[in-house]
């Protein structure tokens, strides 16, 4: 096969035409020529960090959306099936992966469950760690249980003393972890963080040796707040997405969106490509092409080096997307799943004032966010009546369900989040995967919780007069379907949550981070409301005495 074009040479910065020769899955030779031409070929893009669970698609539909994307390949935290299904979940997820071209690099899950202050489906112990590296797996996925690191725990220095037997790299999860702490952490042999919200955060980190990942995906984006960093420690910076959508992958594109939006603010293409495809390449040691002669034939064609949009790619030599759609087909998966809890009834919801005037803690949502604040409530309830969601203050009940062991609800309350009418649902809840829902009252409430435990996984929203629920059949976190129909369904889905008065950019991906005990400051969890800066658990109610 021989592919023509303007050459980018990422390594020396210069672009020329020229045609590139393959032979089976390599490039042989790479040859200057005097022709003019309009398209320019560049190494294929990767995403450094990315849960693909999070798609609500499985790994073989996902590939669907980004290979046309100019994505060749990712580097994956399977965490989140991991604690549905353990490493079951795992290996589910490696042999989906290996039906289509896009290369899957999954790491070994390190945090299953990320605490021991929820309940999950699964545990990954060292012991499944030692299993899964010597299969192969290229990294320790990210260490989100950093004050079992910090406070010299013996199962979590286990699992980091067998990636570094290994020698594979460990990714780290430390937000707002700095000083004494920080210097504590770096030495468990974190290399990397994704978790940074301001320079001054990532730089600290950086000089102990752990590079930042700016993310920019659905939820939690931090390009804005991070991108000097492409330029002030290009050798220390990547890109990635943690999570995504469908329905931004197909509106805004995946790595290629962060290609653009670094251009957008002036950076050169080979600033860009530095900290997107080069860096994760030779940190995580990955078998990709970067458009050298004898490497893998793993690159793109692009129309231009401003608009950058994606003409073709290709993987280990073929050709296997262009102008938007994939030259590969997608064999039928098998669907694996684990749920055990009955449904609900109203009794489940109530929330009784212990006196007069109770005084409640509220958990301070923030749009686009992970990061939570508290808000105290005087409720101005009388002892012994139920306390109910107050729509005027924005102030709504929240509730975690147990989907694997019958259990009573925990309930709490949120802020910030504007429904004004119906509920919201999921058994996408970051890390252990419960039922999470909010509500503006007990009656939507049921109805969208009994919702998710009939379909056994998925998303919804209601209210009195209509209900729209996605399902989730692969562990309640991903559909076989194909993307497009889950990104159409998840519109349909964000659209109604806007009719009911929510405005938030995202708003089933922030509830689903609404129940991670690992991000500060105060969650909720199916065993209670959780304040994370102290790491314990802490009561609803306000206690004056």
């Amino acid at each position: 096969m021989i592919v023509e074009g303007n050459i980018v040479d990422v390594f020396k910065r210069s672009i020329y035409p020229g045609r590139i020769i393959i032979e089976k899955s390599r490039i042989v030779r790479i040859e200057q020529t005097n022709i003019k031409y309009s398209n320019f070929i560049l190494p294929g893009l990767i995403d450094s960090h990315v849960h693909i669970e999070s798609s609500m698609l499985i790994p073989s539909r996902f590939a669907e959306l980004v290979v046309p994307r100019g994505t060749v390949a990712v580097v994956s935290d399977p965490h989140e099936i991991a604690n549905v299904l353990g490493v079951e979940g795992i290996e589910y997820m490696i042999e989906d992966a290996d039906k289509v071209p896009l290369k899957c690099f999954f790491g070994v899950p390190s945090c299953v469950p990320a605490t021991d202050f929820e309940s999950s489906g699964c545990r990954i112990e060292s012991t499944d760690v030692e299993y899964l590296l010597q299969k192969g797996a290229p990294f320790l996925a990210e260490m989100m249980n950093f004050p079992g690191v910090i406070n010299q725990d013996k199962e979590v220095w286990k699992k980091l003393k067998l990636a570094q037997q290994y020698k594979v790299p460990i990714d780290g999860h430390a937000p707002g972890v700095k000083g004494d702490d920080l210097v504590r952490y770096s030495e468990g042999g974190i290399t990397t963080d994704h978790e940074s919200f301001s320079i001054e955060e990532a730089l600290e980190k950086i000089k102990l040796g752990i590079k930042t990942q700016i993310r920019e995906g659905s939820a939690a984006r931090n390009f804005e707040a991070l991108h000097e960093l492409i330029t002030k420690e290009p050798l220390n910076t990547m890109l990635c997405t943690d999570d995504s959508h469908p329905d931004l992958i197909i509106k805004k594109g995946h790595i290629d969106r962060l290609i653009r939006l670094g251009l957008s603010k002036g950076y050169s293409i080979f600033d860009m490509y530095q900290v997107a495809v080069i860096n994760p390449v030779e940190h995580y040691n990955l078998p990709v092409g970067l458009l050298r002669e004898g490497d893998n034939a793993d690159f793109i064609e692009v129309d231009s080096l401003e608009s950058f949009n994606v003409l073709a790619t290709y993987i280990d030599g073929k050709r296997v997307a262009e102008s938007g759609r994939v030259l590969f087909e997608v064999s039928k998966s098998s669907v694996i799943n684990k749920f055990n809890c009955t449904l609900l009834v109203s009794n489940d919801l109530k929330v009784i004032a212990p006196e007069d005037n109770s005084k409640v803690k509220v958990m301070l949502a923030d749009d686009g966010e992970l990061l939570t604040g508290e808000y105290i409530w005087d409720t101005n309830s009388k002892k012994g009546e139920s306390i109910k969601s107050n729509i005027d203050e924005d102030i709504l009940k929240i509730v975690v369900v147990n989907r694997y062991t019958p259990a009573k609800p925990v309930v709490g309350f949120i802020k910030n989040f504007g429904l004004k009418q119906g509920a919201l649902a999921s058994s996408v809840a970051h890390d252990s995967h419960n039922i999470v829902a909010i509500g503006c009252d007990d009656e939507s409430l049921l109805t969208a919780i009994n919702g998710i435990i009939e379909s056994k996984g998925g998303i919804v929203a209601c209210n009195s007069q209509q209900k729209l629920l996605l399902e989730l059949p692969v562990a309640g976190l991903m559909s076989t379907l194909p993307g497009e129909e889950i990104a159409h369904n998840y519109t349909a889905l964000n659209a109604f949550v806007k009719e009911m008065g929510c405005d938030m950019k995202a708003p089933f991906m922030t509830l689903a981070f609404m129940s991670l005990l690992v991000i500060p400051s105060l969650k909720i969890g199916d065993k209670g409301l959780f304040d994370v800066n102290k790491f314990a658990f802490t009561s609803l109610f306000v206690d004056e005495k």
